[in-house]
């Protein structure tokens, strides 16, 4: 009936879409309503500093699951490609995912949510059951499911169907002796949110005054369409902001009912849960809507590379952690595959969450874009020719003061630092800084033509 192994334990892995590290009660977001989560982190583990590998949801998605950069995995970008039936690609096929080694000790996997990494209509190798998103996002209603081969227009408010959906998985998969992996990827919060969620989620917010949302002045590189109008922004910015605190509600709601349905099967001590979100958001933080690409060039403020983390397993997880260690996406494979007792491999820049590290530092990108952060630097590197910044986080957390102009002594270590931390991990075929990797998709395997135009900035030379 499952594994009852605490030593051996199912998991249960929640992705959210586009949810930034603000968007949760227990991050100390007194605006927002997220009870289930808000329990889960009080009975284990939340990261307050954890980085996603990519500001944008494809390639983050691939590196959580490769354990791989996007240099070396090859998704640079959200990909745009047919998504499903003849001629869809699959942008990881060849390449050994955390699911891979878990199909190998035994485990049966499913998939329930957004995929998004290429021919979603097909499982991976080992996943026993795949109700798949076609693309990546759409409607909150009449979305478009693979469900095991069979596509379907599914009723119903989605957050609800994949929460109906996840349930039903794990009540099948109780009466079977193998431990399972549930991946559950709600599209939740990502766009769009205007009249989308149900009424009784979007009332919690009706006089919500949205101090954690500032609306700051329209971010100076706010990328422009061909016509030169904005692209991005909301127009109505506070339906938006109903919207989106709706759906994480609305999600935290659902995933209360899933853990309920662990706790039925008595599986909550032999069960790791673990949630996390792709990628950030701004809802106005920066004057952005919207994360890595919400400006041109893009963008690597906190948050739009941070991101939520929360795990839990009683008994072997201790409650009421926090943790501020800088530690990211590539450390997840490690991480759950040592507290699995599986082997890894160590090529990767991953290390497990314990591990002891001689630099407490994180590394991102996004094609030509790539940061380096540690606990009190930030620096932007933009290929070929910029423009840069560097930030003194312990003096300026809000990234407001761009000190690149003044070259303190710390910029060139930390330049030689960005180099060669990208040298020795990235694959010189896939490397994204020399790719045109715009924000505004990626459409074929790596390459100098498998990526679309990029938009206009609004004030060329930001």
């Amino acid at each position: 009936m499952a594994s009852r192994d605490p030593g051996r334990p199912n998991v249960l892995f929640i992705l959210s879409d586009d949810q930034g590290p603000w968007a949760l009660g227990c991050a100390g977001n007194d605006d927002i309503r997220t009870p289930h989560l808000d329990a889960l982190a009080e009975s284990g583990l939340r990261l307050s500093r954890f980085f996603c590998a990519s500001p944008v949801c494809s390639p983050a998605r691939a590196s959580l699951f490769t354990g791989q950069i996007p240099s070396r995995h090859g998704v640079h970008d959200w990909l745009s490609a047919r998504h499903a039936g003849p001629g869809a690609i699959d942008f990881l096929q060849g390449r050994r995912l955390f699911t891979d080694d878990l199909a190998e000790a035994g485990y049966r996997l499913g998939l329930v949510g957004k995929w998004h990494l290429g021919a979603n209509d097909r499982p991976r190798p080992g996943f026993v059951h795949w109700y798949a998103h076609e693309s990546g996002g759409g409607p909150y209603h009449g979305a478009p499911i693979w469900d095991n081969g069979v596509r379907r227009e599914v009723p119903g408010y989605l957050t609800d169907v994949l929460t109906a959906e996840a349930q039903a998985f794990i009540e099948r998969e109780a009466s079977h002796e193998a431990p399972f992996y549930l991946s559950l990827h709600y599209t939740a919060p990502h766009k769009p949110w205007k009249g989308q969620h149900p009424p009784e989620f979007e009332a919690l917010y009706a006089h919500c005054a949205f101090d954690s949302c500032p609306q700051e002045p329209p971010h100076p590189a706010q990328p422009r369409g061909r016509d030169g109008a904005p692209v991005g922004g909301e127009p109505d910015t506070r339906a938006a902001l109903i919207g989106y605190f709706a759906a994480v509600t609305a999600m935290d709601a659902g995933i209360g009912r899933v853990l309920d349905t662990l706790r039925r099967h008595h599986l909550t001590e032999s069960t790791l849960v673990v949630f996390t979100s792709d990628n950030g958001f701004n809802c106005g933080h920066h004057g952005i809507w919207g994360k890595g690409n919400g400006t041109f060039p893009q963008n690597m403020y906190d948050s739009s590379v941070m991101v939520p983390f929360i795990a839990s397993q009683p008994g072997r997880i201790p409650a009421r952690q926090v943790r501020d260690t800088l530690l990211s996406a590539y450390d997840v494979r490690p991480t759950l595959l040592g507290h699995l007792g599986l082997p890894y491999d160590s090529d990767g820049p991953g290390r497990p969450f314990h591990a002891a590290r001689e630099e407490v530092v994180v590394y991102d990108e996004y094609g030509p874009v790539r940061m380096i952060r540690t606990t009190r630097w930030k620096y932007v590197h933009r290929y070929p020719h910029g423009p840069h910044e560097l930030y003194d986080l312990g003096l300026d957390p809000g990234e407001r003061r761009n000190l690149i102009a003044e070259e303190p002594p710390e910029l060139h270590d930390l330049r030689a630092r960005l180099e060669g931390w990208f040298a020795r991990y990235a694959d010189p075929a896939l490397d994204g800084s020399r790719l045109p990797v715009s924000g505004a998709g990626q459409h074929s395997p790596a390459g100098i033509s498998a990526f679309e135009p990029a938009p206009r900035p609004a004030e060329p030379g930001w």
